[in-house]
């Protein structure tokens, strides 16, 4: 039973943030028409639903919905693959496609998330074949104030010239405690890179499609890339990731996801088709769903004591909502409580483990039909100070709403 307490928080909850509810509605049509104007521009029929096997040569449904993401993204070119199994597999074949030894990477928003810096040979064991095993240089610009340093960038132009190859962008927040990037700072990025330099633009979208009515693409990225189990798989993908972007950038990602020559032209794609279309469609809906459960989450912790952020009435660019909860044991928790909420496997208890490329243990919470869905509730943290807990997703805002009253009631009895 949910307290008398925590029921008089949901409904302040859902009154006060009516208005930002109807945001997120008009946010949701809209990324819908035009979702709905991509499919019936490209024609898209039930034929394209039928798998190909072996080289997977002429897949109508795959090509289709190649364009039909470019299109809806803003991008020349993009593809989709069931094969790619999470968002540091799509960005590993996106930056080693743009990267050759001697180039430079910059990162402008900091150190990038945990996963990724193996990829790029900041951690983990040399001679596993990251970039910098390549000679490939990496540096970085962290954030001034939480706000982009544009002369640290600059700077950092003028020192590496045309060497520097790609300027990076993590759009949401990772396990860092600094802001997400909102699609308008992401474009003031590209323009300013773009008219000093001929490096690549690349951003990291993962967590963030639909959350605003434009993309990375739209605004002048070179290369936008994600997960199928985050956003854009709209809760029905099985797995797989998109990269999307120019159409010379698109290209050399496609000789790094296949082989020089090959790209896009091969890759079957098993009878996924219909699940990768009918998850791009839902999606739009599905994103609004997880973002009105992050803005009550905000709202309900918030009033409990803790600190959160987003505040519960800030705009947000993403699905994620971070809550500090001080110390280990309620981290761990607020986690279980999560799961213990959560529609499958809601009999398990997660512990704290040592996860395959992250450098401190962390705990997961994800009772979700498909396995590391984020776009489903789910709920993690690194098990180090402060003691975060991220959660993000929500495929109905019910469920969402009743995940996270559960967990506070459970972390007050606690």
């Amino acid at each position: 039973m949910i307290s008398e307490r925590l029921l008089k928080i949901s409904a302040e909850a859902e009154e006060a943030l009516a208005p930002i509810y109807k945001r997120i509605d008009e946010i949701s049509y809209n990324n819908t028409a035009r979702v709905l104007e991509i499919f019936k521009e490209h024609r898209v029929s039930d034929s394209m639903f039928s798998g190909t096997t072996g080289y997977g040569y002429d897949d109508i449904g795959r090509d289709t919905l190649d364009k039909v993401y470019a299109d809806a993204f803003g991008a020349e070119s993009a593809f989709v693959r069931h094969t790619i199994p999470n968002g540091t597999t799509a960005l590993s074949i996106g930056l080693f496609g743009l990267l050759r030894p001697n180039d430079v990477m910059l990162s402008v928003t900091n150190e990038p998330y945990d996963t990724l810096c193996e990829v790029i040979g900041l951690k983990g064991a040399n001679g596993d074949g990251s970039l910098a095993d390549f000679g490939v240089k990496y540096d970085q610009v962290n954030f001034k104030n939480e706000e982009i340093d544009f002369e640290g960038i600059e700077n950092k132009l003028n020192e590496y010239g045309d060497k520097l190859k790609v300027v990076f962008i993590q759009r949401s927040k990772g396990y860092l405690n600094r802001p997400t990037l909102t699609i308008d700072q992401i474009g003031k990025i590209c323009d300013f890179v773009h008219a000093r330099s001929q490096a690549y633009v690349v951003v990291d979208n993962c967590y963030g499609e639909f959350c605003e009515e434009r993309e990375p693409c739209h605004v002048g990225a070179d290369m936008m890339i994600g997960s199928l189990i985050k956003n854009p798989g709209g809760g029905i993908a099985e797995s797989g990731g998109y990269i999307a972007g120019t159409k010379r950038a698109v290209k050399l990602a496609s000789y790094r996801l296949t082989s020089v020559g090959t790209g896009c032209e091969v890759g079957a794609s098993l009878g996924q088709n219909r699940n990768l279309f009918k998850g791009f469609f839902l999606a739009p809906h599905v994103v609004s769903q997880a973002l009105k459960t992050a803005h009550f989450a905000a709202f309900v912790l918030e009033r409990l004591g803790f600190d959160v952020s987003p505040k519960y009435n800030e705009y947000r660019s993403d699905i994620i909502q971070t809550v500090k909860l001080g110390y280990a044991d309620g981290l761990i928790k607020f986690c279980q409580g999560i799961q213990a909420s959560s529609p499958v496997d809601s009999y398990v208890t997660p512990m704290p483990w040592a996860m395959p490329g992250y450098q401190d243990e962390v705990i997961m919470a994800a009772g979700a039909f498909t396995q590391g869905s984020s776009i489903e509730l789910s709920c993690d943290g690194p098990v180090r100070p402060p003691y975060t807990a991220f959660f993000q997703g929500s495929l109905t805002y019910e469920s969402g709403k009743l995940a996270i009253l559960s967990a506070a009631d459970r972390l007050i009895k606690e």
